[in-house]
């Protein structure tokens, strides 16, 4: 961690203490004329925070937030980067057959307001594009091709990278032949735009921690990565049409992260609900956060809150404020 300012423990250092922003805090002892001092040490994480979309996907679906506004709220509460939905522009991009004209709007649009904000364009999370790893060949392709219009939106973008799933059969080892096959399609187009194809962990055979791994060892591409998700580790639900209905199989999201943490090229910090101490009743992110930093990572965390407890703001807030905590107590 870089060191940045220290406050002295006075009559000031309760306000110095109050802005310490996005960095977290450790205290020493400093000698002046035989008196001690307590100082404030302020230490910047080891990453740097990104807001994923859709932890506003709510607001946006019931008309309190434009989609083009993403970036003007992610500045209002801190954030450096954004994480773009392609599904929350979805009405728009499809009413006009994903025209290159409407493709090339989004750009400028999103463009125009990250720059207004002097915020960076990290990524764009594809969905509804098809099966990358469907066992049919021809949809195979076809799904491949569907996204090469998001590769050249990120590119045109700055972003480094678009998110996929690799949805499609169930049964491990075609579906692992199946996504080495999609993604090395896929990721040979991105290569020559300078694009990262990211897969994460978001459902099915894919919340395999294991089996992620060992598809990204196959495709063995530079471009071709992962980004870990901290709670998407069900691999079969009770009942697919109704998430409520909770996981028939999960998978232990620790060793999880682990084992796709060295193909990583994002992170997505997934939260649901917090205790009155404001930790995530599910997930140790101190333990999460260890993993990630033992990693070698240093690029965005994308905040990714999708409780119900608490509203879009409150919980992206909440989400924000834990990551930073958990970062000031690793080793």
């Amino acid at each position: 961690m870089k060191r940045r300012k220290f406050v002295r423990n006075t009559a000031a250092a309760g306000a110095g203490v109050s802005l310490l922003g996005l960095y977290g805090c450790k205290q020493g002892k400093k000698e002046n004329e035989g008196k001690t001092e307590t100082e404030t040490v302020m230490t910047e994480p080891f990453f740097k925070l990104s807001l994923a979309q859709w932890s506003v996907h709510r607001m946006i679906w019931n008309g309190e937030l434009d989609p083009y506004a993403f970036a003007s709220k992610a500045a209002e509460w801190g954030f450096a980067g954004l994480e773009y939905v392609s599904q929350l522009y979805d009405k728009e991009l499809r009413e006009a057959n994903y025209s290159a004209e409407a493709m090339a709007a989004f750009v400028e649009r999103s463009n125009a307001e990250a720059e207004k904000y002097g915020l960076e364009n990290v990524l764009i999370m594809i969905d509804g594009q098809g099966d990358l790893a469907t066992s049919d060949k021809a949809e195979r392709k076809k799904a491949v091709e569907n996204h090469h219009k998001w590769v050249d939106a990120a590119k045109a973008m700055k972003c480094h990278a678009i998110r996929v799933n690799l949805s499609g059969s169930t049964e491990p080892d075609t579906w692992i032949a199946n996504s080495v096959d999609g993604l090395s399609q896929l990721a040979s187009y991105a290569r020559e735009k300078g694009i990262n194809i990211l897969v994460e962990n978001h459902g099915g055979l894919s919340s395999n921690g294991a089996m992620l791994a060992r598809v990204m060892s196959e495709v063995n591409m530079d471009n071709c990565g992962t980004l870990p998700d901290f709670g998407n580790f069900c691999i079969r639900r009770n009942d697919p049409a109704d998430y409520s209905k909770g996981c028939a199989e999960m998978y232990d999201i620790y060793k999880g992260v682990k084992e796709l943490m060295p193909y990583a090229k994002a992170v997505s910090a997934k939260s649901h609900n917090f205790d009155q101490a404001g930790n995530e009743t599910e997930i140790d992110y101190t333990q999460m956060l260890q993993i990630v930093k033992d990693a070698g990572y240093t690029g965005y965390i994308g905040v990714e809150y999708e409780g119900d407890t608490l509203g879009e703001k409150e919980g992206i807030m909440a989400t924000k404020d834990l990551l930073l905590k958990s970062a000031s107590e690793l080793s």
